[in-house]
């Protein structure tokens, strides 16, 4: 196993700032960044900023120029030897006669592998694995769609501390401070698509786009029946919006259509309900990442009990609004033992709110 030094890591760490700076921009492609180094001092750095745009190696190639020669590269991900959108970075490093290249983990993408054995081929000394888990964390829906054919799905959650998500006669604006909002919609922002129930549409009526950026995540209704009107304010541009249903009469999609909206078709549970596994599917076949799920109780229950939920990111405000409201999630089970298990994996004040991160166990 390869001995590496403090500079080594401080080289790679800061290669991991870099890829971060791509965190909402670069989907469909991983989060990358790297770093070119001669005698322990950066010459050159740059992340990947968008897909069709050059890959972290090809940027930091170029501002280095001659002085890659005989030099260091650090990159979050392994480079890749495919011919894309853009050239193989991999033939590129060779190229530039880098003398070492450190990945921090190999690229899951089968297409893109392979390019740390032909830069060995090449005479190239190579490592792998420096800060894997940090680089592994931050490209989790990257590596979720390749590894088990779906994306990463975290679900958004704000209630009072007494988990009610909304009044019984609906009111639900807003229960939590302008801060934790602000964040909820950061999260949506890194998202490749936002998830939404028909119910909520019905009722809300929201937008659910990213504020401030070009880049629109695919903003999907999950809607078994057609129920949500081709009119409501999800399915309007800018960005793109597709509604996922059960339903299986055609006639039935035109109207959304020729709103721009896609329409697919999935098997149905056996409640006659949109399958989630089916769901997930079109996602990945969509190249999503990272879903972000904004959904009612029914829609969060069910994604809680196909075990589909990879994070929960819970706001809770500090104040009590009584029984007869929403809870967070529809879920009807036999027993304790039944209980869906999560870990705390992260908690954190938001103005006057407080954000849980969970995972599962």
């Amino acid at each position: 196993m390869a001995q590496w030094t403090k500079r080594d890591r401080a080289h790679m760490k800061r290669a991991l700032q870099l890829a971060r700076r791509g965190l909402r921009s670069a989907d469909p492609n991983p989060r990358v960044g790297c770093v070119v180094a001669r005698g322990g001092k950066i010459v050159a750095e740059a992340f990947h900023k968008q897909a069709g745009g050059a890959h972290a190696e090809a940027a930091a190639l170029a501002r280095a120029g001659r002085a890659a020669e005989g030099a260091d590269v650090f990159v979050t991900l392994a480079p890749c030897r495919h011919q894309g959108r853009t050239p193989p970075c991999a033939a590129q490093l060779a190229a530039a006669k880098v003398a070492r290249v450190v990945a921090a983990c190999d690229d899951p993408n089968p297409a893109a592998a392979g390019g740390l054995a032909e830069l060995r081929a090449a005479g190239v000394r190579v490592e792998c694995g420096l800060l894997a888990t940090e680089a592994r964390e931050l490209n989790a829906g990257f590596f979720m769609r390749f590894e088990k054919k779906r994306p990463f799905i975290r679900l958004k959650s704000a209630a009072s501390v007494d988990g009610v998500t909304a009044m019984a006669g609906g009111e639900s604006k807003w229960i939590t401070g302008t801060a934790a909002r602000d964040a909820g919609r950061k999260l949506r922002a890194r998202a490749s698509a936002v998830v939404t129930g028909s119910g909520t549409v019905l009722a809300d009526n929201p937008a659910l786009r990213a504020p401030n950026q070009k880049r629109q995540p695919l903003r999907v209704v999950v809607d078994s029946k057609l129920r949500a009107p081709p009119g409501a304010e999800i399915f309007a541009p800018p960005g793109p919006a597709m509604v996922v249903t059960a339903c299986a009469d055609e006639n039935l999609f035109a109207p959304f259509q020729k709103r721009g909206v896609r329409v697919r078709a999935v098997k149905a549970d056996a409640a006659g309900r949109v399958d989630l596994g089916a769901l997930a599917a079109v996602l990945c076949e969509e190249e999503c990442n990272e879903a972000h799920l904004e959904c009612g109780a029914t829609l969060a229950g069910a994604f809680f009990a196909a075990g589909l939920v990879d994070e929960w990111v819970l706001y809770l405000a500090p104040k009590i609004l009584g029984r007869g409201g929403a809870g967070l999630a529809g879920l009807r089970l036999p027993n304790l033992g039944a209980a869906v298990n999560f870990t705390f994996h992260g908690a954190r004040r938001v103005g006057e709110d407080l954000q849980l991160t969970l995972r599962p166990d």
